[in-house]
Protein backbone atom coordinates (compact mmCIF):
# COMPACT_ATOMS: atom_id res chain seq x y z
CA UNK A 1 0.00 0.00 0.00
CA UNK A 2 1.57 3.47 -1.25
CA UNK A 3 1.43 5.85 1.46
CA UNK A 4 -1.33 7.99 -0.29
CA UNK A 5 -3.55 4.80 0.28
CA UNK A 6 -2.78 5.35 3.84
CA UNK A 7 -3.49 8.02 4.06
CA UNK A 8 -6.79 7.91 2.29
CA UNK A 9 -7.73 4.70 4.08
CA UNK A 10 -6.93 6.90 7.68
CA UNK A 11 -9.55 9.66 6.00
CA UNK A 12 -12.21 7.15 5.11
CA UNK A 13 -12.36 5.50 8.30
CA UNK A 14 -12.69 9.60 9.89
CA UNK A 15 -15.46 10.29 7.42
CA UNK A 16 -17.51 6.67 8.53
CA UNK A 17 -17.08 7.24 12.01
CA UNK A 18 -18.40 10.44 11.42
CA UNK A 19 -21.46 9.54 9.63
CA UNK A 20 -21.64 6.84 12.72
CA UNK A 21 -21.72 10.00 14.96
CA UNK A 22 -24.51 11.48 13.36
CA UNK A 23 -26.27 8.71 13.16
CA UNK A 24 -25.89 8.26 16.58
CA UNK A 25 -26.80 11.69 17.78
CA UNK A 26 -29.95 12.03 15.77
CA UNK A 27 -31.07 9.02 17.70
CA UNK A 28 -30.47 10.00 21.15
CA UNK A 29 -27.49 8.02 21.74
CA UNK A 30 -25.07 10.71 22.78
CA UNK A 31 -22.64 8.97 25.16
CA UNK A 32 -21.57 6.34 21.99
CA UNK A 33 -21.78 9.89 19.30
CA UNK A 34 -19.03 11.55 21.28
CA UNK A 35 -17.21 8.03 21.33
CA UNK A 36 -17.29 7.72 17.58
CA UNK A 37 -16.49 11.74 17.20
CA UNK A 38 -13.70 10.57 19.22
CA UNK A 39 -12.54 7.56 16.89
CA UNK A 40 -13.65 10.48 13.94
CA UNK A 41 -10.49 12.85 15.36
CA UNK A 42 -8.34 10.33 16.08
CA UNK A 43 -8.24 8.58 12.59
CA UNK A 44 -8.04 12.15 10.40
CA UNK A 45 -5.20 12.41 12.75
CA UNK A 46 -3.73 9.52 12.06
CA UNK A 47 -4.16 10.12 8.38
CA UNK A 48 -2.28 13.35 8.85
CA UNK A 49 0.37 11.89 10.74
CA UNK A 50 0.75 9.38 8.04
CA UNK A 51 0.60 12.43 5.17
CA UNK A 52 3.66 14.44 6.97
CA UNK A 53 5.41 11.47 8.47
CA UNK A 54 4.96 9.26 5.45
CA UNK A 55 4.87 6.33 8.36
CA UNK A 56 2.21 4.44 10.40
CA UNK A 57 0.92 6.38 12.87
CA UNK A 58 1.24 5.29 16.56
CA UNK A 59 -0.85 2.90 17.79
CA UNK A 60 -2.22 5.65 20.61
CA UNK A 61 -5.99 6.64 21.16
CA UNK A 62 -4.78 10.02 23.24
CA UNK A 63 -5.82 12.91 20.70
CA UNK A 64 -3.12 15.47 21.94
CA UNK A 65 -0.27 13.08 21.72
CA UNK A 66 -1.23 11.85 18.15
CA UNK A 67 -1.22 15.80 17.06
CA UNK A 68 1.63 16.57 19.26
CA UNK A 69 3.50 13.78 16.90
CA UNK A 70 2.41 14.91 13.95
CA UNK A 71 3.22 18.76 14.26
CA UNK A 72 -0.48 19.14 14.04
CA UNK A 73 -0.87 20.38 17.53
CA UNK A 74 1.09 23.41 16.75
CA UNK A 75 -1.28 24.28 14.65
CA UNK A 76 -3.97 24.82 16.87
CA UNK A 77 -5.52 27.83 18.38
CA UNK A 78 -6.96 27.48 21.68
CA UNK A 79 -10.13 27.06 21.03
CA UNK A 80 -9.00 23.67 19.18
CA UNK A 81 -6.68 22.82 22.05
CA UNK A 82 -9.57 23.20 24.92
CA UNK A 83 -11.55 20.87 22.39
CA UNK A 84 -9.07 18.33 22.45
CA UNK A 85 -8.70 18.15 26.55
CA UNK A 86 -12.72 17.99 26.31
CA UNK A 87 -13.03 15.21 23.57
CA UNK A 88 -9.59 12.80 25.08
CA UNK A 89 -11.68 11.53 27.55
CA UNK A 90 -14.74 10.70 26.10
CA UNK A 91 -12.79 7.39 24.63
CA UNK A 92 -11.93 5.76 27.83
CA UNK A 93 -15.46 7.10 29.58
CA UNK A 94 -17.77 5.86 27.09
CA UNK A 95 -16.05 2.10 27.22
CA UNK A 96 -15.52 1.61 31.29
CA UNK A 97 -18.77 0.89 33.04
CA UNK A 98 -17.89 3.18 36.05
CA UNK A 99 -17.77 6.40 34.08
CA UNK A 100 -20.43 5.49 31.63
CA UNK A 101 -23.13 6.72 33.85
CA UNK A 102 -21.56 10.22 34.90
CA UNK A 103 -20.42 11.08 31.30
CA UNK A 104 -24.09 10.08 29.78
CA UNK A 105 -25.61 12.25 32.22
CA UNK A 106 -23.12 15.12 30.99
CA UNK A 107 -23.77 14.65 27.53
CA UNK A 108 -27.21 16.17 27.49
CA UNK A 109 -28.46 16.94 23.35
CA UNK A 110 -26.99 20.35 23.81
CA UNK A 111 -23.06 19.51 24.61
CA UNK A 112 -23.45 16.36 22.44
CA UNK A 113 -24.65 18.75 19.36
CA UNK A 114 -22.03 21.33 20.18
CA UNK A 115 -19.27 18.28 20.27
CA UNK A 116 -20.75 17.22 17.32
CA UNK A 117 -20.18 20.48 15.70
CA UNK A 118 -16.59 21.27 16.59
CA UNK A 119 -15.47 17.47 15.37
CA UNK A 120 -16.99 18.56 12.16
CA UNK A 121 -15.01 21.59 12.15
CA UNK A 122 -11.80 20.43 13.28
CA UNK A 123 -12.05 17.06 10.73
CA UNK A 124 -12.73 20.09 8.01
CA UNK A 125 -9.66 22.09 9.13
CA UNK A 126 -7.15 18.72 9.10
CA UNK A 127 -8.10 18.16 5.90
CA UNK A 128 -7.18 21.43 4.59
CA UNK A 129 -3.78 20.73 6.04
CA UNK A 130 -3.12 17.41 4.35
Amino acid sequence: MTNEEKVEYWINLSNNDFVVAETLKKNGHNLYAGFMCHQAVEKIFKGYYAKVKQDTPPFKHDLEYLAQQSGLYKLFDDKQILFLENLNPLNIEARYPDYKNKTAQYLTDERTQNIFEQTKELLKWTKEKM
